[in-house]
């Protein structure tokens, strides 16, 4: 009979005893539930252990009501089978939850009794009432007990499902979409004809995975298709041009970005531009708020970032090295047909640019920003589009149809150039809902060749802009923002050019301004305007003026 009370008192224990260890503690969910199979995985583990001073009598604790129901159920523990201790300040606690490591302890405490009693073969092992209180405590907690078993079984279902459906153990992906309907309202195109005045609608898609394979380095694959065509038909100039506008238009998805970084050492980090390399994908370009790459901030490709940076793009090599905790030098080359193998083109033969700055950050809110930029047969236009139709000689005599009257009996000329470009970059937070930004750019390009047509010679080009940016506009996450400055202007050429093409005759202002609505984390919706006064630096061509609504959405 003794021998059966025993066996009925471990049948009506396993369920608390199952119920207590499948409840995933936040140890137990930090390792996905791995089970252990060994005390030295335990001592591994962080244990919150104090000193339990022993207990023979229930009334020993201060916080046990005898009117409870389960103090007889305490009391016959404490006193009879002396395995439970209470904790130092001589209290029982009972009304919070016990962890996994308390538990233990007491199950260990009872167990080693119950073998001393098995050992001793004492006649009242357990009593009668004693098995109906452990009765009583597994009726009592049998629903919490099947819940959390069941909830158990539920996490093991959803782990299992995960591990089959997952996606990669080292790849994120995150995502932009840009939904864009612009108007343009009024203004002249670049031959001082007036432009069509229409509405159109569009968007930029882009998928980025990010992949890591050490937790410090990066693999981005970027997946891009667009359908919001530039207004550069239509006003036959660079200047203007919003950022997210895609090159053909064709909603085809491209990749877009490749580039793999990785540490070398604690304050070098190099970057293989492995296709469609950009200037913000290893530099800097000190203008935080306004440069959002299209997708927020400025609209524009010139209210985003100094013009100098769009002379470059394409496949090659950058790195960023830390010079101490205020300064930090970045460089890069970075060619444009890299893997055609006729003449004229490859890594090192064809079209490329290179670019050295040196970042300066005397304090969290002022950087200062030196940039060098050496570029062949690139202009503005290579990587965005800004400036005028001269201070884009090349690409303009090659893919404009229709080029102002100065230009236009050179149309289709290849002219070989080679520019360099010194700019400076600054960027201040008065507050922390207002910051300044500025830049200025000058650019001396020089045509090699005058392939029978055009003379060689030099165009001096200079552009500057002023920021303003306003984080946390009337709410937070908002952001309002005021650009004003010159794109690339041509203000002076070599004797030879100036009879050919001359100068750029009058000074275009660009005016743009925005105020960024934040719905909730993943969608902003962004009108505001963009004015161009004098287009193609041109005073006989009246002012355009375009109006932009952006919404985007970010996964």
């Amino acid at each position: 009979m003794a021998n059966l009370q025993r066996l009925s008192m471990l049948l009506w224990l396993s369920p608390l005893l199952t119920g207590a260890i499948a409840v995933p503690t936040a140890q137990a969910q930090s390792s996905d539930l791995d089970t252990l199979t060994s005390v030295t995985q335990l001592a591994s583990e962080p244990v919150n252990s104090t000193a339990m001073d022993q207990v023979t009598s229930v009334s020993q604790f201060t916080d046990v009501d005898p009117s409870h129901w389960a103090f007889q159920a305490l009391q016959s523990l404490v006193e009879r089978y002396g395995c439970i201790v209470g904790y130092p300040d001589r209290t029982f606690r009972g009304n919070r939850a016990l962890t996994r490591w308390e538990f233990a302890a007491g199950l260990n405490a009872c167990l080693d009794k119950i073998q001393e009693l098995i050992a001793a073969a004492t006649a009242d092992f357990v009593r009668k009432e004693d098995l109906e209180v452990v009765k009583r405590l597994q009726e009592e907690f049998a629903a919490e007990l099947a819940s959390l078993r069941g909830r158990v079984e539920a996490l093991d279902v959803r782990t299992a499902t995960l591990e089959k459906q997952q996606f990669s153990t080292t790849t994120k992906l995150n995502g932009e979409v840009v939904f864009s309907a612009s108007s343009l309202f009024a203004g002249d195109n670049a031959r001082g004809e007036e432009a069509f005045r229409t509405t159109i609608f569009g968007n930029r898609v882009r998928l980025n995975f990010d992949t890591t394979f050490t937790g410090e380095d990066l693999l981005r694959t970027r997946l891009q298709a667009g359908n919001f065509r530039s207004f550069f038909n239509n006003l036959l100039t660079f200047e203007g041009e919003q950022r997210f506008a895609t090159p053909d238009g064709s909603n085809e998805v491209v990749l877009d970005a490749l580039l793999y970084q990785f540490p070398v050492g604690e304050n070098l980090t190099v970057i293989i531009e492995a296709n469609a390399g950009a200037i913000d994908d290893f530099t800097d370009t000190i203008n935080p708020f306004l440069d959002g790459d299209g997708g927020s901030g400025a609209f524009t490709n010139f209210g985003t970032r100094n013009a100098i940076y769009y002379l470059l793009q394409g496949t090659g090599l950058a790195f960023r090295y830390n010079l101490g905790e205020k300064f930090e030098l970045h460089a890069g080359y970075l060619a444009n047909d890299t893997n055609n193998p006729l003449a004229g083109n490859g890594l090192f033969n064809g079209s490329y640019g290179a670019i050295a700055q040196l970042t300066f950050k005397p304090s969290e809110a002022f950087k200062l920003g030196f940039t060098y930029v050496h570029a062949y047969n690139n202009t503005f236009a290579t990587n965005g589009a800004v400036g005028s139709n001269r201070a884009n000689l090349r690409e303009a005599l090659l893919s404009n149809p229709d080029l102002p009257d100065a230009l236009a009996p050179f149309a289709g000329v290849d002219i070989p150039t080679s520019s360099n470009a010194y700019g400076i970059q600054a960027s201040f937070q008065v507050s922390p809902k207002f910051v300044i930004n500025g830049w200025g750019g000058y650019v001396n390009t020089r045509t090699l060749s005058s392939r029978g047509v055009l003379p060689r010679g030099d165009l001096d080009i200079w552009t500057w802009a002023v920021g303003l940016a306003f984080p946390d506009l009337f709410k937070d996450g908002n952001l309002g923002g005021i650009i004003v400055g010159m794109e690339p202007k041509v203000t002076g050429v070599s004797r030879g050019l100036r009879s050919a093409i001359g100068r750029d005759p009058s000074t275009s202002i660009h005016i743009e301004a925005f105020y960024q609505l934040r719905l909730n984390d993943n969608i902003t919706v962004t009108p505001g305007v963009i004015w161009l006064t004098a287009p193609d630096m041109n005073d006989d061509n009246s002012d355009v003026v375009i109006g932009t609504v952006r919404t985007t959405f970010t996964f």
